[in-house]
């Protein structure tokens, strides 16, 4: 059960900082994230997760903007140096799945929010690519699924 990179705007130098996700809905929580990551001065490279894993994850009516938009939104922003569409099965989401494709990057830090329910495998991935692992603060009320039940409800 192998993830893949695809690379969107590619960046092959070591010791990026790195963050995955969905980006579904580019909101300020992420904007200030991003921001916050890139500002601790590691380029920063994002990895968004493909549509069959972000359907599997968080049902069938998500995303509902296609990787390749998500990717393009975030490569257009100045805090982003690189991006990379995230492909495999749904079902691989372990840290060491992540350590197999995160190797070859040579990450410098890996970052993630506070209250992360992956923190701890988070944490565990850096330590095993020699990485820093930064918790960064969550931006409270903002969030792609917040906003997205809040219009349907």
């Amino acid at each position: 059960m192998n993830l893949e990179a695809v690379w969107v705007q590619p960046y092959d130098q070591p010791g990026a900082a790195i963050v995955t996700g969905v980006f579904d809905i580019l909101h300020v929580g992420h904007v200030r994230y991003l921001n916050a990551v890139a500002g601790r001065g590691l380029p920063l490279v994002v990895g968004v997760e493909d549509d069959p894993r972000v359907r599997a994850w968080k049902g069938p009516s998500r995303p509902l903007n296609p990787a390749a938009e998500r990717a393009e939104v975030l490569a257009a922003l100045r805090c982003v140096t690189g991006v990379f569409v995230v492909t495999g099965p749904p079902e691989a989401h372990a840290p060491e799945h992540y350590i197999d494709l995160l190797a070859p990057m040579r990450p410098g830090a890996l970052a993630h929010t506070q209250g992360d329910p992956h923190a701890g495998g988070r944490r565990a991935a850096a330590a095993l690519l020699g990485a820093q692992c930064w918790e960064m603060e969550m931006i409270p009320g903002r969030s792609t699924t917040r906003i997205v039940n809040a219009r349907l409800g």
